[in-house]
């Protein structure tokens, strides 16, 4: 079967290449339109002058005065509230999941989306999220790395897709296309804050209990202040060259609870008068500071029958973010450094840069295309205002905790043509390719004051606490340098079967270093009953690769139990200790999609609807902590001495998303009233665990462990909104223009670890409004409010926030830092 699988996967790359250099792709073209509708896509299609409307899958363009008109000039909040299926999560305490927040389409996981860049994949973030959140486990593009200024626009197929562009595509593909303007430009100031107010007091005090502190908060913080330019220069008759800066500096926003914990020891068995003096709003709950700077270039150029094109990307970014509160009398802490307690702050650096060159020209029928890229996410941790405490009094306050790294290198080749088939209605469009890729992974270790045990006993006979507070640093034993190669190629063919019925079918067959070959395909269609109304659908397999990040990342702490220090670690699927336990080698997801949907258009109303089926098998997962005193002992009994368990990454579940899609566009002119744009869309979406694995080692144990709880396996199935609508409206008159907009979150489930601890957060509604005046022809100013009516999610009982820090849930589908108010002033020039 492999050999025959191998076979197959050598005989389409043959294809590929022998037909690439018997003639060559189109890079398809571009063209302007009216409205989004009637926009040609290159997403999903390799044919040019599709436009959204006609394709056979559903393909969401969101233009750039979208993400423009909007408070937040994050990429990933301003696509969730473009597109229903689309859900950006803001959890906090979190470690490095504050500073790179992954989104989701369909329910699915971040990273079983593919990111494009001009139709290019783009490279990962080296960050993987371990954390209980929306997202655990993965290891997802950055979307937040691409300034808006540089956008043109970005197109979202919501279809699977890894028989076009190869591994991640499942749940569907995000298509950011760069500016090629060669001349204009346009500046642009945002400066706004949380102007807010929120509850402290739960409706549901402890039995017998009542609410001891304030009532609700009032808070303006979270300042963030964004400045960005972009600026189309002509390159020589033909060329382009399309500059874009953007600065960020962001303030952090705090949404702490009151914290009702004896914070001193008693003195005389009297309360230290203390008490009533320190400051009981002592975490730093909500978004985290960041200052972040970002530098891209888009450039191209026509030599006779050649074009050539290429991008640059630069960006650094200093995030702070908190943990938990230590209150003085805390063994982890020492009163002599804090007398009042500390706040460890988490302080990750992450750099990202990218580049990438490219040509296309015709040799006889074909056109071709040939492009290598590079890409690298660099994130290390300095952990500041802590402590390790088994050091004593001398311990530092500020450690180099280490960090890790990920690169990726592209090669892609892909010729694209047309030849006429007898019986056809249309040309057979041909696209043939292949891809190359080289990744890298790096994990390097902290100073050894930040994991180091340094001796120290506490008064109770009970060593203290090794390592940097709140994030130990990384080890020598983790440091990781691993590399993988993918080769795949494909073979794409759409047509006009008559005139009506359009199809296309795609194979892709793909070889890995690390794991295997894998083959997909992929069979669409769509049959135009007459122009107003159309029926598509497709049925596809599919498959996304384990990430470098899942096979490599490992880390490493001490913990004391009944005094004995055992080493509990993240280990890699193929540690020894791991292996012992029943873990074995990653290898891909399977995928099967299926979905059926109609385009109706009453010009100039067009309405589409689409449902869709996900299954996916062995899906990557990241175990419970196994630290078990059984797995211990079983642990032991196979020679590892001194191992205190810990968690892998395992193909260890089975997932189901079903779900629909809605969207209705209603543009409308009302004359002197001006002219108005309508949007509704919506998403209802099903995600059910079919299957969670277990280890023969682990079933063998009494009582038998679990590999993935009732926590994990709830958010997946319960986390994210049930369904989600948004409706919005545009309006313009004269130099007077609006953007409102209503999104409503449905029903979300946080997990506790019983079902007397479940918090279900019921359905809320977000309002955004924005007003825009136009001075001149190039000036344009703004005045507007996302999350108008300052709507929080449900206050958590005092059972699930004991220490005061987090009066949310994490699993709030909006976050829970309130009215954000701003300005914002653009220069055109």
């Amino acid at each position: 079967m492999q050999k025959r699988r191998l076979a197959t996967e050598k005989q389409v790359l043959a294809l590929a290449i022998a037909a690439l250099f018997a003639g060559d792709a189109a890079w398809a073209q571009e063209a302007a339109a009216t409205d989004s509708n009637n926009v040609v896509v290159v997403t999903g299609t390799r044919v040019a002058n599709r436009t959204a409307l006609d394709t056979a899958a559903p393909v969401d363009i969101i233009g750039a005065d979208s993400l423009k008109n909007a408070g937040s000039t994050e990429l990933n909040q301003a696509l969730s509230v473009a597109l229903p299926s689309l859900n950006f999560p803001r959890p906090a305490l979190t470690d490095g999941t504050d500073t790179i927040r992954p989104a989701t389409l369909r329910g699915m996981a971040p990273d079983q989306s593919l990111v494009l860049v001009n139709s290019k994949r783009r490279h990962a973030s080296s960050l993987v999220n371990l954390n209980g959140s929306i997202g655990r486990g993965s290891a997802a593009v950055d979307l937040n790395t691409i300034p808006t200024a540089i956008v043109k626009n970005i197109e979202v197929l919501r279809d699977g897709a890894a028989a076009q562009y190869g591994s991640d595509a499942i749940a569907g593909v995000v298509n950011i296309r760069l500016r090629t303007d060669r001349t204009g430009g346009e500046g642009t100031i945002t400066y706004g804050a949380r102007i807010t107010e929120y509850d402290l007091k739960n409706d549901n005090p402890p039995a017998g209990g009542t609410w001891a502190g304030p009532s609700s908060r009032k808070r303006t913080d979270g300042q963030t202040g964004t400045v960005s330019a972009w600026k189309g220069l002509a390159w020589g008759d033909t060329g382009y060259v399309v500059l874009a800066a953007e600065y960020k500096d962001q303030a952090h926003t705090e949404r702490s609870g009151y914290d009702m914990r004896q914070q001193y020891a008693k003195v005389n068995g009297a309360y230290d008068p203390r008490e009533l003096t320190i400051n009981r709003f002592n975490a730093w709950y909500g978004d985290p500071e960041m200052k972040q700077s970002t530098l891209f270039v888009n450039a191209g150029n026509t030599y006779g029958d050649v074009k050539v094109y290429g991008w640059a990307s630069y960006q650094n970014r200093d995030a702070r973010s908190a943990g938990y509160f230590r209150p003085p009398q805390d063994s982890r802490n020492i009163q002599s450094i804090y007398p009042n307690g500390f706040l460890p702050i988490i302080a990750p650096q992450v750099v990202d840069y990218s580049a990438l060159a490219g040509a296309t020209w015709t040799s006889g029928a074909w056109d071709i295309d040939a492009s290598l890229g590079y890409g690298r996410n660099e994130m290390t941790f300095d952990i500041q205002n802590t402590l390790n405490a088994s050091i004593g009094p001398s311990s530092k306050t500020d450690f180099d905790a280490g960090g890790f790294a990920y690169d990726q290198t592209v090669f892609n080749l892909t010729g694209v043509r047309t030849a006429d088939v007898a019986g056809l209605a249309s040309p057979l469009n041909i696209a043939i390719g292949t891809e190359a890729r080289r990744e890298g992974y790096q994990l390097h270790a902290g100073e050894p004051d930040s994991y180091r045990y340094g001796g120290v006993v506490l008064p109770n006979g009970t060593p203290a606490a090794p390592g940097s507070q709140v994030f130990p640093g990384f080890r020598p034993a983790n440091a990781t340098n691993a590399h993988r190669s993918a080769l795949g190629a494909f073979v794409d063919l759409e047509a006009n079967l008559t005139k009506e019925l359009l199809a296309s079918v795609a194979v892709r067959g793909e070889h890995y270093t690390d794991f295997g070959n894998n083959l997909s395909g992929k069979l669409s269609a769509r049959y135009d009953f007459s122009k107003a109304f159309a029926l598509r659908g497709s049925v596809q397999n599919g498959f996304r690769a384990p990430s470098p990040q899942q096979q490599n990342f490992t880390s490493t702490s001490t913990n004391f139990i009944n005094g004995v220090p055992f080493e509990i670690t993240t280990f890699k699927p193929t540690d020894p200790v791991a292996v012992a336990l029943g873990a074995k080698p990653l290898k891909a997801e399977k995928s099967v999609n299926g979905s059926i949907g109609a385009v109706l258009r009453f010009d100039p109303v067009s309405i589409t609807i689409d449902a869709y089926r996900i299954t996916v098998k062995d899906r990557i997962i990241l175990s419970e902590n196994l630290t078990q005193a059984n797995v211990r002992n079983y642990i032991t009994s196979q020679g590892f001495i001194g191992v205190g368990g810990g968690r892998f990454f395992i193909n260890g579940a089975d997932t189901r998303n079903q779900g629909l899609d809605v969207v209705l566009n209603a543009p409308y002119n009302g004359g002197t009233a001006g002219h108005f744009d309508f949007t509704l869309a919506g998403n209802v979406n099903n995600t059910k665990v079919t299957r969670v694995m277990t280890t023969a080692q682990l079933a063998a144990l009494n009582p038998a462990p679990s590999l993935f709880d009732r926590v994990n396996v709830l958010t997946l199935e319960r986390g994210q909104p049930k369904n989600k609508i948004t409706a919005s409206m545009n309006w313009k008159l004269g130099a007077w223009a609006s953007t409102v907009r209503a999104t409503r979150y449905g029903e979300v489930l946080s997990p506790g670890t019983t079902p007397a601890f479940d918090i279900l957060l019921s359905p809320k509604t977000v309002v955004d409004a924005e007003v825009r005046y136009t001075a001149s022809k190039q000036l344009t100013f703004a005045l507007g409010a996302d999350n108008l009516f300052d709507t929080y999610p449900e206050t958590l009982p005092p059972s699930l926030n004991t220490t005061g820090n987090t009066p949310f849930a994490n699993f709030g589908p909006f976050g829970h830092s309130g009215r954000f108010v701003y300005a914002r002033a653009n220069y055109a020039f």
